[in-house]
């Protein structure tokens, strides 16, 4: 199944539930191994300490919240596709996956010590209200981190970019996953989201401050950060 560029929730979850069981071995071909070094230069981002609670949005199966886990971080995985959190409660059933809706968590007010989101917020039908539904259940001084594909900063190894993810990308999904579909969703999805700055602008004005960004692989990936104000 292929969701369309509205993101429908519905259409969005069913797409992620199809190409579950095979989620993170795709993730690793199509993206050249690459995923595992953005995921770790988001872990040290979020630098959270032991006993902090961090909330792990778009968590998938669980992938990225396994080193919180493995460091004493309190760490909550959620996602709203439940064959997502079926595939990754099976395999790590000591971990509390949660179903939840980016723009409407599940959560209590500042309930987190920091709120972490990496390669979901795209996938979001709303991101300004899923920025301002992380700031609420980010405790006051509080951080996120928000990791995602974003616009190569060299002309032409932007192009080259974007001809992967148009010409090489599906056959290398069809390849390996039973739902091709869906990463022709991902392709249509990157070049339809916004460059890091316009990113950044999103981040600030759902209320967050010092707000920063830095690129990863040439802009393949920007991470953002930003804090919950004080008062």
């Amino acid at each position: 199944m292929r969701a369309s560029l509205d993101k429908r929730p519905h259409e969005v979850a069913a797409m992620f539930d199809g190409i579950a069981r095979r989620y993170d071995l795709t993730n690793d071909v199509i993206s050249l191994g690459q995923d595992r070094r953005w995921r770790a230069a988001t872990i040290r981002a979020v630098d959270a300490r032991l006993g902090d609670r961090v909330l792990d949005l778009a968590a998938g199966t669980g992938t990225s919240s396994e080193p919180f886990a493995a460091a004493g971080v309190r760490v909550v995985p959620c996602d709203f596709s439940v064959g997502m959190l079926t595939v990754g409660k099976r395999r790590r059933p000591d971990l509390p996956f949660t179903a939840g809706d980016a723009t409407r968590l599940p959560f209590a007010d500042a309930s987190f010590d920091a709120v972490t989101i990496s390669f979901g917020l795209r996938n979001v039908v709303d991101t300004a209200a899923a920025l301002r539904e992380m700031l609420r259940v980010t405790r006051p001084g509080g951080r996120l981190v928000v990791t995602e594909f974003s616009t190569p900063t060299w002309a032409p190894f932007r192009t080259l970019y974007l001809e992967y993810l148009v010409r090489a990308l599906p056959p290398l999904a069809r390849a390996v996953s039973r739902e091709p579909d869906a990463y022709v969703y991902l392709a249509d999805s990157i070049r339809a989201w916004p460059d890091q700055a316009g990113l950044g602008r999103l981040v600030r004005d759902a209320g967050w401050g010092d707000v920063a960004y830095r690129d990863l692989s040439g802009g393949i990936v920007a991470m953002h950060r930003a804090t919950r104000p004080l008062a």
